[in-house]
């Protein structure tokens, strides 16, 4: 059974673990999840392996990760969402989420982003968080704006090797 450090109405926020790559490859072997966050659009078995140790690298150093979601009704794996360290920046964050595509569409990544936003703030007392997508991906573009961060740019994400728009929310 799955501890749940953060719960929603559906959802259960857990931890990565070592013991995991069940559930990675279930999430991160889908092409419909990976086709925006890598160049080749789709992660192989060591692309996978690789992504859960990041995450689990990010939680040793950072108590951060993007963390496995569950649906609390089935226990079944949504997807991730969480944050991590922003490269130059003290008390600033970056969000991300990606959700098996069974899960699209039916609010899970606006009720999990809610909860992460949620958390950096008042717990991790955040003072920015920022947030990018593929330049392509439409319902991420729909999805951040609505969550109110703001266009600040674009900036080279060397996994698709294409500038993505980045954006910002500042703990008002």
């Amino acid at each position: 059974m799955r501890e749940y450090f953060i719960k929603t109405k559906r959802i259960g926020f857990s931890v990565w673990a070592a013991s995991d790559l069940d559930l990675a490859t279930q999430l991160w072997g889908e092409s419909e999840v990976t086709k925006y966050i890598c160049s080749s659009g789709t992660f192989s078995g060591k692309d996978i392996s690789d992504r859960l140790n990041t995450e689990l690298h990010n939680n040793e150093m950072y108590h951060l990760q993007y963390w496995p979601l569950f649906e609390l009704s089935t226990g079944e794996l949504i997807g991730c969402c969480g944050i991590r360290p922003f490269k130059s920046e003290s008390h600033s964050f970056e969000l991300g989420f990606h959700l098996r595509k069974k899960y699209w569409g039916q609010g899970y990544a606006l009720e999990a982003a809610k909860s992460a936003i949620d958390y950096s703030f008042r717990v991790l007392k955040a003072d920015k968080l920022y947030a990018g997508h593929h330049p392509q991906n439409k319902a991420s573009e729909k999805l951040i704006t609505k969550l109110g961060f703001q266009l600040t740019g674009t900036v080279l994400y060397k996994p698709t090797g294409l500038y993505h728009p980045f954006y910002e929310l500042v703990n008002q």
